[in-house]
């Protein structure tokens, strides 16, 4: 597996980290429970890190040098992937011939990589975009830049040049072959999965008067919070696309009204513009909810079942979104959620089975949403429940199965060699 600007063992929440390093570690570990051997390329960014590490059995994450340990930003690592394949390359020619069965790239950037590697070893490339150029600047949040046009042309060639893509939802697919010309037959929707043994609704899934299970009580005690306040929890990236801004808005919505305002907590760090935190923390204010607004570094993930748990709602907001695995690891953990009708969120979240969808950004509609569903707790209980059982059929082992299938798929199409 090739992952080239952001690590499967960083944080997700802050920088370049989410969604995509939970997939790449937690498939590579099923994986590896159906028998398959899987090494991690990732670029080195820091003196620090040791050069390979065992995850778990079966799983290595190898870092590769390239380009400066610090300081790099995401834009400029198109100029660094010619040594990042020498790194890749270079590994390989250490093995034994026929090392490699199968690469599988994730994001654009590890897809160039990918390309020439599969090429050089003759074997197939598959590849999971996690997101894509051409449908992110049809959802830009306002002042924000396009994707580049290098990185359009990069995607079309990388979708030219795989055996096999891997969508994670039916909508992704229908984008690919739409929006790239990719080739029906070589597109497979593979859902990401969710840890079902730590993403779970507790041992008191029972819900009182007020809606709230004693599962949500106890989290809630275990993280120093209000037994009885309502809450809302955002888990991700502090950036435009994520748009915890929306939410914001939507509390400053309610305060105006006069009507009552949740607490809304911010899980998350800055993603390209360091100051994104202290500009949200700003928005609440002018808003007048900066009290009724906290932002926090991201968790690791056991502490985040308790905030999944202790939420009355979690809220994705997201302008895009390839698939939304916060959603799913929510709805697992029993709280139901309310998300952008977009993308892959349209999937994982069945409006009003297991949250609610909501069509647009505009802050008063997200305002009536959550009070509609905060102020209603037989109806929040009702979708909690729905939530529980849809997340029962996103578990990794699926995944895992599902995608050696399509490694075999494939393997078949790999042009033959000319003598």
């Amino acid at each position: 597996m090739l992952s080239v600007h952001t690590s499967p063992l960083d944080q997700p929440g802050t920088g370049d980290a989410g969604g995509m390093n939970v997939y790449v570690v937690e498939l590579a570990a099923a994986l590896a429970g159906e028998g398959a051997q899987v090494e991690i390329f990732t670029r080195a960014t820091s003196s620090r890190l040791p050069e390979v590490v065992e995850v778990t059995d079966g799983v290595t994450v190898r870092h590769v040098q390239a380009g400066p340990l610090e300081g790099l930003h995401k834009n400029d690592l198109p100029g660094q992937l010619c040594a990042f394949t020498a790194g890749v390359l270079r590994t390989e020619a250490g093995r034994s011939p026929g090392w490699y069965d199968v690469v599988h790239s994730h994001y654009w950037l590890s897809g160039q990589v990918g390309w020439l590697a599969a090429d050089r070893w003759d074997v197939p490339l598959v590849h999971t975009m996690h997101t894509l150029a051409k449908v992110k600047n049809t959802a830009l949040a306002p002042g924000e830049r396009p994707e580049p046009a290098g990185r359009i042309i990069g995607e079309e060639q990388v979708v030219a040049a795989a055996q096999g893509l891997v969508a994670s939802t039916s909508q992704e697919a229908a984008d690919l072959v739409e929006l790239y010309d990719a080739d029906p037959s070589a597109v497979h929707v593979v859902a990401p999965g969710v840890d079902l043994g730590m993403f779970t609704p507790g041992a008191a899934h029972v819900t009182g008067a007020d809606g709230r299970s004693g599962a949500t009580v106890a989290a809630r005690a275990a993280l120093g919070l209000p037994a009885t306040e309502d809450l809302v929890v955002f888990a991700g990236r502090i950036q435009p696309l994520k748009a915890p801004d929306v939410l914001v808005e939507a509390l400053g919505v309610l305060a105006a009204q006069g009507r009552p305002v949740p607490h809304l907590v911010v899980l998350g760090g800055p993603s390209g513009h360091q100051g994104a935190v202290e500009d949200l923390a700003g928005l609440a204010r002018r808003r007048g909810v900066g009290d009724r607004v906290t932002i926090r570094p991201p968790v690791p993930r056991p502490e985040l079942v308790d905030w999944y748990r202790a939420a009355d709602v979690v809220a994705m907001p997201s302008r895009s979104e390839t698939f939304g695995l916060v959603a799913a690891e929510a709805q697992a953990c029993g709280t139901p959620v309310v998300a952008s009708a977009v993308g892959g969120l349209r999937t994982v979240v069945v409006d009003e089975r297991t949250g609610v969808l909501v069509r647009g950004h505009q802050p008063h509609r997200w305002a009536e949403a959550l009070a509609g569903l905060l102020h209603d707790p037989a109806r929040r209980a009702r979708l909690g429940q729905g939530a529980v059982r849809h997340a029962q059929g996103l578990g990794w082992q699926a995944a895992a199965q599902a995608m050696l299938k399509v490694y075999d798929l494939a393997t078949d199409r790999v042009p033959a060699r000319r003598g």
